[in-house]
């Protein structure tokens, strides 16, 4: 009797298993057939994800490879599918986010030790969510801005909460290092083969192309401002390394020139900002220890940026004096940035003003919901301002989108992890661990200059892997810092 239970079971099973992979044939077989490349690809991740369900380290690696190394160069070479095989990177994230949070809920455990940081970044995913769902528009809006929020989210929510190997970590860390060196060889063929092109039609725009594998266009736009940011990021972690005395003077010399000579082939101005700061951040307790040590690393900087400075301006065939004032014209005064009316500073007041003109107490906490001041996809709040550019940087679509509540949420993401970032340097007494601490501090200050700077922290796939992966390595040191401290203590 049991035996012929168990035979009906198996066949039970045996036709569910059937009539499954029937029915995904023929939905894969609708997929193909719409000649859709943004369907194929979904589908084609949807296919890799599952396969990788029990390799989530394997997805990671998906995420690193094509998000760092594959989705931005795509637009110079097959620029008919560049904008779809992003699609895929994005939904590897999600499935890593759902793989994730299923993990989460057949063992709560793994919530253990989980520092501030990250539950204010969950808490911040719910609240887009609801926000947006109470303040409800449009399902492509929200699905829009959702996607283009959080589609690298599931990288630091795993590196948080799954277990990963510490050999896994460290070669993460090394292909990290990798990536910034293979920015000089790409950055060098965009200069050297695509600029000519471009410059005639658009000018000094075309250099903007310059992005090494960040992100560029035909259109001679690119990039360029968030290679930079990785590569000041990366040069961080270098000097931090070299001050905890776990990397040579000699390999620090050869690894400093190949990742910051790619930005001397394009024309990132925020250098001339991102490089100090970061030394501020990352030599500012030496500021009051060893003083002598601190000017001879501030002259050094200084006359790095000085040189990155005058050789941008130089590219121009303006004076720099018309340059200069051109520079603070379209960043700080009046005059809009490229084709808006806004630029960096104006797109802040103009949105206290509209706050207070409008008497809308709701938009001023809660913003209007994610996608609602998007540009691009004609989000219905950036549709009363046509041609404004209320979008232009993270800051204002953060406070158009999810309002001061919002952008407090998403700010204390900053601060938290500054914190824990503190504690971990002064806690722990490993040398290494004590050197990517500080690092991530100085990554954490660029990227707050960032978010005033640019949108790509809520829409480019390039630099939120580095975002996210920056944040889940902190989140990962933290975790291990206090597995390692219990299990040695008597």
């Amino acid at each position: 009797m049991y035996s012929s239970d168990l035979d009906n079971k198996q066949k039970i099973y045996f036709y569910i298993i059937a009539l499954a992979s029937v029915l995904m044939a023929m939905l894969f077989g609708l997929f193909a057939v719409t000649a859709n490349p943004i369907i194929i690809s979904l589908a084609v991740a949807l296919v890799i994800g599952a396969m990788l369900v029990l390799r989530p380290n394997w997805i990671v690696w998906c995420i690193l490879l094509f998000g760092l190394l594959i989705v931005g160069v795509l637009p110079l070479h097959f620029d008919f599918i560049a904008s779809k095989a992003a699609w895929g990177v994005s939904l590897l994230g999600f499935f890593l986010m759902f793989i994730t949070f299923f993990g989460i809920g057949a063992s709560p455990k793994m919530l253990k030790d989980t520092p501030g940081f990250i539950w204010i970044a969950f808490g911040f995913l719910i609240y887009a969510i609801l926000n947006s769902l109470f303040q409800w528009n449009s399902a492509s809006e929200f699905i829009g801005g959702f996607k283009r929020y959080f589609q690298l989210w599931g990288l630091l929510f795993a590196l948080c909460w799954l277990t990963f190997d510490e050999r896994d970590i460290h070669r993460w860390l090394v292909f990290f290092v990798i990536t910034a060196l293979l920015q000089l060889p790409f950055a060098a063929y965009e200069r050297i083969f695509f600029v000519p092109q471009l410059e005639s039609t658009w000018g000094n725009a075309a250099v903007d192309v310059v992005a090494g594998t960040f992100g560029a266009q035909m259109d001679g736009g690119g990039a360029s401002g968030e290679m930079a940011l990785f590569l000041v990021i990366v040069l961080a972690f270098l000097l931090a390394r070299r001050m905890e005395k776990s990397l040579s003077t000699a390999r620090l010399f050869i690894l400093i020139s190949l990742v910051l000579s790619p930005l001397f082939l394009g024309e990132t101005k925020s250098v001339v900002i991102m490089l100090p700061l970061m030394f501020l951040v990352l030599y500012r307790r030496d500021m009051f220890i060893r003083l002598h040590y601190w000017l001879m690393g501030f002259i050094a900087v200084t006359l790095l940026t000085t040189a990155a400075g005058y050789y941008y301006l130089s590219q121009s065939h303006r004076s720099i004096e018309k340059q200069f004032t051109d520079t603070l014209d379209y960043n700080i005064y009046q005059r809009g940035y490229g084709t808006f009316h806004l630029n960096r500073t104006t797109v802040l007041t103009f949105w206290a003003e509209q706050q207070v003109a409008q008497h809308d107490p709701i938009s001023l906490i809660f913003g209007n919901g994610i996608g609602s001041a998007h540009s691009a996809t004609r989000g219905h709040v950036a549709k009363r301002y046509p041609s404004y550019g209320i979008g232009l940087t993270s800051a204002s679509t953060l406070l158009w989108e999810m309002g001061l509540f919002g952008f407090g949420l998403f700010a204390a993401i900053f601060a938290f992890a500054w914190r824990c970032a503190s504690w971990l340097q002064r806690e722990s007494t490993e040398p290494e661990v004590r050197a990517d601490a500080v690092a991530i501090q100085a990554a954490l200050a660029l990227f707050l200059f960032h978010l005033f700077y640019r949108s790509s922290l809520l829409e480019l796939p390039s630099i939120q892997v580095v975002f996210s992966a920056l944040l889940g390595y902190l989140a990962w040191l933290h975790r291990r810092h206090i597995l390692v401290t219990s299990d040695n203590k008597p």
